[in-house]
């Protein structure tokens, strides 16, 4: 499982025109999925995510989580983020876990950060998005379990 997190001011996902996921302050979740990825590396990552502290503290040190703050996740699923392209031109996706399999397991990791009590919208699995952004900082990290 590989995860581009950026912190932000605020965040949304059209579809079409139209806006189907938006948030406030929180953090932007890219979420790409391996064909071998189970339920060990989704745990993993939802408990990364929610303990993570990246959001500054009264002397402006990155000590709160998304939670002591208030934020919220906008979730996209992403599986550019297994692009390899590192011979040719056209980059390779055979690292992506296939549709069906992504889409489970995209599902399966929204509920579980949705069971640690956080705030999350979702863009809609397998659509042509657009995504916007206000990066807060910056801050952007990149996970993989």
């Amino acid at each position: 499982m590989r995860v581009v997190l950026q912190r932000v001011r605020e965040a949304a996902v059209a579809v079409d025109g139209d806006t189907v996921g938006a948030i406030g302050h929180g953090f932007l979740v890219l979420a790409g999925f391996a064909p071998d990825d189970g339920d060990d590396a989704l745990r993993w990552m939802a408990d990364k995510i929610y303990g993570l502290r990246l959001f500054p503290d009264d002397e402006q040190k990155m000590n709160r989580s998304v939670t002591d703050v208030g934020g919220s996740l906008l979730v996209v699923s992403q599986f550019t983020l297994y692009g390899d392209a590192r011979k040719g031109r056209r980059p390779s996706f055979v690292g992506a876990a296939d549709p069906a399999t992504a889409e489970r397991l995209f599902e399966t990791f929204v509920a579980l950060l949705r069971d640690r009590g956080l705030s999350v919208a979702t863009g809609v699995f397998g659509a042509a998005m657009q995504v916007s952004l206000i990066n807060d900082g910056p801050v952007t990290l990149v996970l993989e379990r």
